[in-house]
């Protein structure tokens, strides 16, 4: 069985990685701040910006093959932290590109529709990256750097993704349907639209680019929907009264990061390859059947 290192696992989608890839790998995976299974030899608490700690785990376990899930993915906290967001986001990240290329392994980096500028949609991967945060514009520059140390990476740009928690990560689905069980309402923009997929989706796609991808590919789902789309898709599954969902603008609520208006994803380079992540509808009523 081969080893697969995984970095990010305390995070949603790291976790989701993690846990789909234990039957068929021998997967390790590195988180810092949550330790979300104490009893699990393959969890390593690791400072990935500590890059003499990474090449240290390298040597130690010997991967046939990366993932690099983790990440400072939140981008108020990009925008008023850039220094620090940049060392997880940046600077560990080439260092894991580097040793990648050293060891001659496939390395996947998951990326963001957030390197676009929302005036274009739909995008696809040869289409002009325009970030509008900093989040994004860290995101750009690890993809230019990655590449330019190991070509051989897979450079996969994820769209919004929901699905059920981690042991210490929601994804926004969950502070949404907590606001809605409550009886509360819950405004959700009308103007802002992404290729959202569900996580299990997602990693399927991240496992199909690892197997057959080199350079950028999108992973986006197959619907453009706004964040007011996909609430009233949410409350019709978990049967909630869709007048509980209110419309509201982006310019209704200040942010320190700026936003993009439509980053929908062109995926249709993954469906050649055989991606087919499931429709909203379908990946929501798993969840709810989850939960009941």
């Amino acid at each position: 069985m081969k080893t697969l290192l995984i970095t990010g696992v305390s995070g949603f989608l790291g976790w989701h990685i993690y846990q789909k890839t234990r039957s068929s790998w021998a997967s390790f995976g590195t988180y810092f701040n949550h330790n979300v299974n104490s009893n699990d030899p393959n969890l390593i608490k690791v400072n990935l910006t500590d890059l003499a700690a990474v090449k240290e785990i390298f040597q130690r376990i010997k991967p046939d093959a990366v993932i690099h899930g983790a990440a400072q993915s939140k981008p108020n906290l990009c925008q008023e932290f850039p220094q620090a967001s940049e060392a997880i986001n940046l600077t560990a990240s080439l260092e894991i590109a580097r040793l990648c290329s050293q060891y001659h392994i496939p390395l996947v980096f998951t990326s963001t529709d957030l390197v676009f500028d929302g005036k274009n949609a739909p995008y696809s991967e040869h289409g002009p990256v325009s970030p509008v945060s900093v989040y994004g514009e860290q995101k750009v520059a690890a993809e230019k750097g990655i590449l330019a140390i190991y070509p051989r990476a897979a450079i996969c740009r994820m769209p919004l993704m929901f699905g059920s928690p981690s042991p210490s990560a929601n994804s926004f689905l969950q502070p949404f349907l907590k606001t809605l069980q409550e009886g509360k309402e819950l405004s959700l923009f009308t103007d802002e639209y992404r290729t959202a997929v569900g996580v299990n989706s997602a990693v399927d796609g991240l496992l199909l680019a690892l197997e057959k991808v080199q350079g950028i590919i999108h992973l986006g789902g197959k619907e453009r929907v706004s964040r007011y789309q996909f609430g009233l898709l949410m409350a019709a599954v978990f049967n909630i009264p869709r007048e509980q969902i209110k419309p509201c603008l982006q310019s209704d609520v200040p942010m320190s990061a700026p936003r993009p208006q439509d980053v929908s994803l062109d995926s249709s380079l993954a469906f050649s390859l055989g991606y087919q992540p499931l429709s909203i509808k379908t990946e929501l009523e798993a969840i709810r059947d989850e939960i009941i």
